[in-house]
């Protein structure tokens, strides 16, 4: 699988890791070239025999998966920016619409989440899978938590999307759980609002914790 993320951060350094660990082909472009190279060499001194680099101009057009590894604000110029070139595409969103300064509140609409606000600011026909934002990058980088690998809880409104998210995250280490359509992405930043919260208590797990449902 080709997977092209957009953003050279922590959770796109984590999300690579995964994705190469599961054979695909991972191609980084942020907003500073010189951040992407980085990230790209460290990734291929972390996971050998890495098929990764930076993305060459539209490269995006040879993607299978599109991976928004950037925060809410930016996804949505990014889905603006790349319109018609993400149709037919599984475009992943794993931001969380949390007000930071609090960690109180979800800054879309009560009826809303940030992955359903993408899908329609999105040109139609493109699919928007919601997944990876209950993962914490540290915990991506290790693949799991405790023993146990990490749970990606998965919304999308189209099966194949939502199915090839699952193929990506299992082939990495990880636990798919598809939890539906697209609507549940409320729930899923609703939950990880907790979690992150959770985080900056006196007792927090150094963002190393995980949300995970585990079978009687």
């Amino acid at each position: 699988m080709r997977v092209y993320i957009v953003g050279t951060g922590n959770m796109a350094g984590g999300i690579a890791t995964r994705a190469l660990a599961g054979g695909h082909t991972v191609r980084l472009v942020g907003t500073d070239p010189a951040k992407a190279d980085a990230l790209a060499k460290a990734l291929a001194e972390r996971v050998a025999g890495a098929d990764v680099g930076p993305a060459v101009p539209d490269a995006v057009g040879s993607a299978d998966v599109v991976v928004l590894a950037v925060p809410f604000d930016a996804a949505r110029e990014v889905v603006a920016e790349y319109a018609d070139r993400l149709v037919g595409k599984t475009v992943v969103d794993i931001s969380n619409p949390v007000d930071f300064a609090t960690f109180d509140s979800l800054t879309v609409p009560a009826d809303s989440s940030a992955a359903q606000q993408l899908a329609k600011a999105a040109a139609p026909g493109t699919h928007v899978v919601k997944a990876f934002n209950t993962t914490f990058a540290g915990a991506l980088v290790a693949g799991e938590v405790g023993g146990l690998p990490l749970d990606v809880f998965i919304a999308g409104d189209n099966e194949a999307a939502r199915n090839q998210v699952a193929e990506l995250a299992a082939s990495g280490g990880l636990n798919p759980v598809i939890v539906g359509g697209l609507r549940h992405a409320r729930e899923l930043e609703g939950i990880q609002l907790l979690h992150m919260a959770l985080q900056t208590r006196p007792e927090g797990h150094g963002w190393m914790s995980a949300l995970k449902i585990v079978p009687p």
